[in-house]
């Protein structure tokens, strides 16, 4: 095989803990938001304090940190987005990701040692698109999603060597030409564009005929739902070598509204496919029913290419049911092992002794284990964990490692949001 220059993987983190898990399980590049200037209202986002630990440990252990500035900004926006540039020049983050051309040149004027890359908000569709950017001080601009593989090679070919391209491979979809939904802003009154989407996309709709007010009749794609606006996941795990080809330097993940669980799973997974690909096709192929089983225990809808291969078929529909698919529950993360053995927890979600859960390591390994007991700070034992966010103890069968995932496989299907 040809030699390639190795892509980043970037990965999402709504919080400091699910940017260590992503580092830990295989990112090269965090992307996070801070309390403001970012696409992401609802996500727990960083403080600048955990931005600080956050971004020490990711260069502790040789990764990067993007920083989310990509609201599209009014001019009540302006004197708070510069005190918010001031701040991360002194927090030092490796990139950040801006749409607007306004917050572009305020960052330049402010922080002009620290990267910018362009956000897929700003619709770069086009090669004389990204020079622009370039010849501005950009370092990297995000493909907008409705982009084929073709038109991305055609970019690489016609801007500048030094200028990167990043492109979203994996998570949700919008329905909106990358973003630009005005859904959310007529029915609610929350804007997209300042990160405070509803997703009204994911919700059900029914037509009303004009001389029957008031009965409803459902709209149906087809049997397995009535979600006419909603979109498949996107997932390239199939598709490694094609992105590689088409020059793409980073491949971005979508999720920074996701759990710890989903995060560890993602960038494992492709970090492995990456690295099995770049030693040799053979072994990536050969460990591809690997990986389709990986990324089938996030949670997900059902998947699609997106744009990659030209616009979807009839076949390859990107919008569908918006039924998630969940085959795993999120226990916690292990913070420590003490001189018993036991595997202190902070609990997300409830299990209870003698339940066999999973291991998951960042390595790739996932070790089944009985769980034999359960204690409370204090030392009381207890037969279960129904509380979120409780410390425990744990004992299994198999002693963990501070940092591993634990999980158990517990299949659901709803309308998550």
């Amino acid at each position: 095989m040809k030699e390639v220059k190795k892509p980043e993987l970037l990965i999402p983190a709504s919080s400091l803990e699910v940017l260590k898990t992503a580092v830990n399980y295989g990112a090269d590049a965090v992307y996070i938001g801070g309390e403001a200037f970012s696409l992401r209202a609802k996500a727990k986002n960083f403080s600048k304090e955990d931005m600080a630990a956050g971004i020490k440990y990711a260069h502790d252990h040789g990764a990067h940190v993007h920083v989310t500035a990509n609201i599209l900004a009014h001019n009540y926006d302006l004197k708070g987005a510069e005190e918010y540039f001031h701040e991360l020049k002194e927090l030092g983050p490796d990139a950040m990701i801006i749409a607007d051309p306004g917050l572009f040149m305020m960052a330049r004027r402010i922080c002009p040692e620290i990267e910018i890359h362009v956000s897929t908000q700003a619709n770069n569709t086009n090669y004389e698109t990204y020079k622009f950017w370039h010849n501005l001080g950009a370092k990297r601009v995000v493909a907008a999603r409705e982009l084929s593989l073709a038109e991305i090679k055609e970019i690489r070919a016609n801007i500048p060597d030094d200028l990167e391209i990043e492109s979203f491979i994996h998570g949700a979809m919008c329905i909106s030409y990358s973003g630009r939904c005005l859904l959310s802003n007529y029915f609610t009154g929350r804007d997209a564009n300042h990160g405070a989407c509803t997703h009204p996309c994911r919700w059900k709709y029914a037509v009303v005929e004009e001389s029957r007010p008031g009965e409803y009749l459902p709209v149906y794609e087809n049997e397995r739902g009535t979600f006419i606006f909603n979109s498949k996941d996107l997932c390239m795990i199939e598709h490694i070598p094609e992105l590689i080809d088409a020059g793409i330097n980073s491949f971005k993940i979508e999720g920074r509204m996701k759990t710890a669980l989903y995060v560890a799973t993602v960038a494992r997974t492709y970090r492995k496919a990456i690295d099995d690909y770049l030693e040799s096709e053979e072994k990536y192929r050969a460990n591809m029913p690997w990986y389709q089983d990986e990324i089938a225990r996030c949670t997900y809808r059902q998947f699609t290419t997106g744009f990659y291969f030209g616009k979807p078929s009839d076949e390859s529909q990107i919008y569908d049911s918006n039924t998630y698919v969940n085959e795993y529950t999120y226990l916690g993360i292990v913070d420590s092992i003490n001189d018993k053995g036991l595997a202190r927890i902070e609990q997300r979600n409830k299990f209870s002794v003698g339940e066999t859960i999973e291991i998951m390591k960042p390595d790739g390994r996932d070790i089944e284990t009985v769980v034999k007991a359960i204690y409370a700070e204090d030392g009381t034992s207890q037969e279960s964990a129904p509380h979120p966010q409780q410390l425990i103890d744990i004992e299994l069968d198999t002693v963990p490692e501070a940092g591993d995932i634990l999980r158990i496989h517990a299949p659901q299907n709803g309308n998550l949001r």
